[in-house]
């Protein structure tokens, strides 16, 4: 392979006065030097840049969060004001919260290109399991940052996703109550969960991608970039070591400069598309501020989790809790299962059809979703005034605080997602018998905390009106469950 040694280089930098103080007392070259140089096969193409070009989106993220977050408030009445003076008063402030929403949204398609081409290219292959796995985590990790970005704007979008992550959270076996607490950072979604979600996305979830990227790299500069797969060439674990060197003795080169300058050419372009689309598409739209008495919204996730939300808006009911818990678990246990199931033989995605036939199907779905979650009905939707007010037959022997609570029940649009003696909307439980299976503590709870989808209230009604709210539902039981009325 020809190429300058460590020590050629070294010397040829000493020269250059500024360097040499520097090499002198630091000795960085020394290790520098071996990683940017490090011998990669000749026959790696454009499709190897999709993980640097990852690395530079993020670091697209961290300078750009770190500027929005020198005027942003996570204080639930100044962070929608302070997001709203950020994109229409302060200097560059629509750019770069732009840069910050495309590049996230650059994050997503990248590592999700990268992971795809690791895939289809058997890379994960022995002994390059353990970059896979921490690859995974990084997608993961990917994903929650994109998640906990969105929150941060508290408009409707926002809290609504924080009450949906809450009720997901609360779904896991044992521990789900106190997941969902950990959440919203107490009962009710507030300030605290503005706070803690803030304080996720700027400090938890960056530190642990440093991590994971530092141990990535690692195992990419120590491991070997994979060579291009050849049909008909397996990977042995046995001999596959010897072979990988060999080939980088009689056909390697440098990564830097010789490998690196397709890199570094994709990662501009890409960061050329993010200034494009943030100076000339903007900062991303704020929806209304967030206010859980507001209920007839129709909220969306960023594009990237459209598909989720459509899975989630056209299940049947009784099949959510399996969804809910199953989905995650699932893709993330194949994710992890991929290198140890399959540690050796063709890497060829000619020769390993159905994994190119997963790849596609994938893709057919996450489109299709997409386009539906885009469209697709969630709770509540329904108009108030649209909704016919409760069967006289419900409140006609009412009084006192259940009357006031009827009443309440219809005024704060609880009516426009639950159905009554066949009226209201369908797309929360029907309540028309829920004082049968709910006790006045498990009813004051789902009213203050919320769940499926439901907003928890415990914020904006007063304890009266939680009372009188309570007093209403208890009456709402079954015939046989009434109690029997006194002959003459």
């Amino acid at each position: 392979m020809a190429a300058v040694s460590i020590e050629e280089e070294v010397e040829r930098l000493d020269k250059n006065p500024v360097i040499n103080w520097i090499q002198e007392r630091t000795h960085i070259l020394d290790g520098l030097l071996p990683i940017i140089q490090h011998p990669v096969p000749k026959s790696i193409n454009w499709w190897y840049v999709l993980g640097s070009a990852t690395l530079l989106s993020f670091v697209n993220q961290v300078v750009t969060g770190v500027a929005l977050a020198m005027t942003y408030v996570p204080a639930p009445n100044q962070a929608y004001q302070s997001l709203t003076f950020i994109s229409t008063n302060a200097v560059w402030g629509s750019v770069l919260r732009g840069m910050h929403f495309f590049g996230a949204s650059a994050m997503v398609v990248l590592i999700s290109a990268h992971v795809i081409r690791v895939f289809l290219m058997g890379s994960y292959k022995f002994p390059r399991e353990l970059n896979w796995i921490t690859g995974v985590f990084l997608l993961g990790l990917t994903a929650a940052m994109a998640f906990s970005g969105q929150l941060l704007r508290w408009d409707q979008d926002a809290y609504w996703a924080v009450v949906v992550a809450a009720e997901q959270a609360g779904k896991t076996p044992i521990l789900g109550p106190i997941l969902a607490q950990v959440v919203v950072a107490g009962q009710t979604v507030g300030g605290a969960t503005l706070t803690r979600f803030f304080a996720t996305h700027v400090f938890l979830l960056p530190a642990l991608m440093f991590m994971f990227v530092g141990v990535h790299l690692y195992l990419v500069v120590f491991d070997g970039i994979s060579e291009l797969p050849k049909a008909g060439e397996v990977v042995d674990p046995k001999t596959y070591k010897e072979k990988y060197h060999r080939l980088l003795e009689t056909d390697g080169e440098p990564f830097f400069p010789d490998a690196a300058w397709k890199d570094a050419v994709f990662a501009c372009l890409v960061m050329a598309v993010i200034l494009a689309l943030a100076i000339f598409v903007g900062a991303p739209h704020l929806g209304k501020p967030a206010d859980p008495t507001v209920i007839q919204a129709s909220p969306r996730p960023d594009w990237y989790f459209l598909w989720y939300f459509a899975v989630l808006a056209l299940i049947p009911p009784a099949m959510e809790n399996w969804v809910i818990l199953g989905v995650p678990a699932l893709i993330g246990a194949l994710l992890f299962a991929v290198p140890f199931v399959s540690r050796g033989g063709e890497r060829s995605p000619l020769r390993r059809p159905w994994s190119v036939a997963a790849v596609l199907f994938m893709l057919v779905a996450l489109a299709a979703l997409t386009i539906e979650g885009n469209s697709a009905n969630w709770s509540p939707q329904i108009d108030a005034a649209e909704v016919s007010p409760i069967p006289a037959s419900i409140t006609q022997h009412l009084s006192g605080e259940a009357l006031t609570g009827a009443q309440l029940f219809q005024q704060k649009g609880c009516h426009t997602c639950h159905t009554l003696a066949g009226t209201g909307g369908d797309k929360g439980p029907n309540l028309t018998y829920v004082a049968d299976r709910l006790n006045q503590a498990q009813l004051i709870t789902r009213v203050l905390n919320g769940g499926h989808n439901m907003p928890a209230f415990g914020g904006t009604l007063t304890d009266t009106e939680v009372q009188q709210l309570v007093s209403f539902l208890q009456t709402l039981k079954s015939p046989d469950q009434l109690p029997a009325t006194a002959g003459p």
